[in-house]
């Protein structure tokens, strides 16, 4: 809140890794300054607070479906929201800014069509879609596993790698378990255990890189100091272990003992 001025427009919450952020706290701020509140939801299909899913608490909620997510098309991605003047908005920037798609020109709705904004070729072929609401239907099973994984994952880091943090104990609602992500002690290599990990096969990854670390960033607010010290020191020591539904307890018991052999 203490971040806000008179040029902010909006609050963009991201729900990291499925987990959800305190939406009506946030959503009070937003009321008292008169904002709106756009949500990151790409890790939270089939996540929800209070019984709410999340993507459908602020004005906006964006959805990734790529080739990584829980629910996806291979690429692709979907935007909600409840107002219809924003909605009218997307329907036409989505697609060159046309008033009309060739749809509703085929089936006689229109015969020609206007260019009113520049806009964008966001359209979702049919195949995707079809392909999105069979998965669709593996969200609830899916999402059950993750979360089964997830737990025991916890169990056992507490039990052999106790110097391990692993957040979101403290979870609000129901999260969707996108990924793994951990802390390393302090003072831990990350990069050589990474790369310990991959000696023994197992994929790890790094979610994510700040930011403001990023070239366009620097170069553009190169005249700013580095305002996010906790930022850079989680940064530094997030690794993402393997999850996936169709992953066993055997092979979360496996990439926690090669953890432990990694840390030594």
């Amino acid at each position: 809140e203490a971040a806000i001025t008179e040029k902010t427009k909006a609050i963009m919450v991201v729900h990291y890794a499925g987990y959800a952020c305190d939406m009506p706290a946030i959503l009070e701020i937003a009321r008292q300054h008169k904002l709106s509140v756009i949500e990151d939801a790409a890790h939270a299909v089939g996540a929800s607070l209070d019984g709410k899913a999340l993507g459908t608490w602020g004005s906006v909620g964006c959805f990734s479906f790529f080739g990584n997510k829980n629910l996806t098309t291979a690429e692709g991605g979907m935007l909600v929201t409840d107002d219809p003047e924003i909605a009218q908005k997307v329907r036409i920037l989505r697609s060159h800014g046309m008033t009309t798609l060739t749809w509703d020109r085929f089936k006689g709705h229109a015969s020609t069509y206007d260019v009113v904004a520049q806009g964008y070729n966001y359209r979702m072929d049919e195949l995707r879609s079809a392909l999105g609401r069979e998965q669709l239907k593996r969200i609830p099973a899916g999402n059950a596993r993750r979360g089964e994984l997830l737990n025991l994952y916890r169990e056992l880091l507490g039990q052999e790698v106790p110097a391990i943090r692993v957040p979101f104990t403290q979870e609000r609602g129901q999260s969707s378990y996108h990924i793994m992500p951990v802390l390393l002690p302090s003072g831990a290599d990350k990069h050589a255990f990474m790369e310990q990990m991959k000696q023994q096969g197992i994929q790890t990854s790094w979610h994510y890189p700040p930011v403001h670390r990023f070239s366009v960033y620097k170069e553009a607010y190169a005249s700013r100091p580095n305002p996010l010290p906790v930022t850079d020191e989680v940064a530094q020591r997030e690794v993402t272990l393997p999850l996936y539904p169709t992953m066993t307890d055997e092979q979360v018991a496996w990439v926690v003992e090669s953890v432990v052999s990694a840390l030594q």
